[in-house]
């Protein structure tokens, strides 16, 4: 979306002015976003329900660090995923030329174009394990007898590597980051929320719901419970409205995705 500067300084409204928004995704994923929300004239307040560290035992990635000429691909669930592990491999080798790299998700294609590699495996529509396993890549013909590595965190859905099992594929797991349920001031949010003054929660992971509502008693989480949810897929909407959340509105994914669905709701 593109917000036109002479018009916000001739003082015309902006889609999102005077809106007070809460992004809970993990800090380094939410500069983007937020500073969209704030192009647009909305105030982003970070409330991270995600947190990101490297994995507490580097076992895994030393193990499988001279043994990646053995797989045909390389799967990474999300941009922690790539970044983490390619940290790891690349200060000890480097990545080998016949190994291709597979993901899902715009943000996490571009980290890998970012990185330097061509071509990447990407659903171009959908961005879930389900649209990842549509790819003629990931078919039964293609992926019998190949050999695929998943670089993800700690947990996590197993759709993928269950199903390309199923499909004749030799699978393998390595854990190169694990996310946990940060410390933060509930007031960061209840503050604004119990005064009229916030208008939504960007929700994009449904652990992250499961963690924001662990994070309140329950009197201050029925305050949380009447501020309107902007889930990005419908798996995360089904989790905020078991969570009791009143007003669920998915959205499609990405920054991009969020910020139509905010400009409708609000524009």
């Amino acid at each position: 979306m593109h917000i036109d500067n002479q018009a916000a300084a001739h003082g015309e409204s902006l889609p999102l002015a005077g809106r007070t928004l809460a992004v809970t995704r993990p800090l380094e994923q939410a500069g983007s976003l937020c500073r969209r929300i704030e192009a647009a004239g909305g105030t982003a307040i970070r409330f991270p329900v995600l947190a990101i560290a490297p994995a507490p035992d580097p076992a895994q990635l030393e193990a499988i660090v001279p043994r990646l000429d053995e797989f045909d691909l390389a799967f990474f669930v999300s941009p922690n995923a790539i970044h983490h592990a390619l940290e790891f491999v690349l200060a000890r080798r480097a990545w080998p030329a016949g190994l291709r790299v597979a993901t899902v998700g715009k943000g996490s294609e571009r980290v890998l174009l970012e990185r330097g590699f061509r071509d990447p495996v990407v659903p171009q529509d959908g961005f879930d394990s389900e649209s990842v396993l549509a790819l003629p890549e990931f078919s039964a013909g293609a992926i019998r007898g190949r050999k695929v590595l998943i670089f993800r965190g700690d947990g996590g859905r197993d759709l993928i590597r269950d199903t390309l099992r199923e499909r004749g594929a030799h699978v393998e797991y390595v854990t190169c980051y694990r996310r946990y349920c940060p410390k933060l001031d509930p007031a960061i949010l209840l503050q604004p929320a119990a005064h009229g003054k916030l208008d939504g929660l960007l929700l994009t992971s449904s652990e992250g719901v499961r963690n924001l509502c662990s994070m309140f008693g329950a009197g201050d989480l029925r305050v949380l419970q009447a501020v309107p949810v902007f889930a990005s897929h419908a798996r995360i909407a089904a989790e905020a409205r078991e969570a009791g959340f009143a007003v669920v509105i998915e959205t499609p994914a990405g920054d991009e995705g969020l910020l139509q669905a905010l400009t409708r709701h609000f524009g």
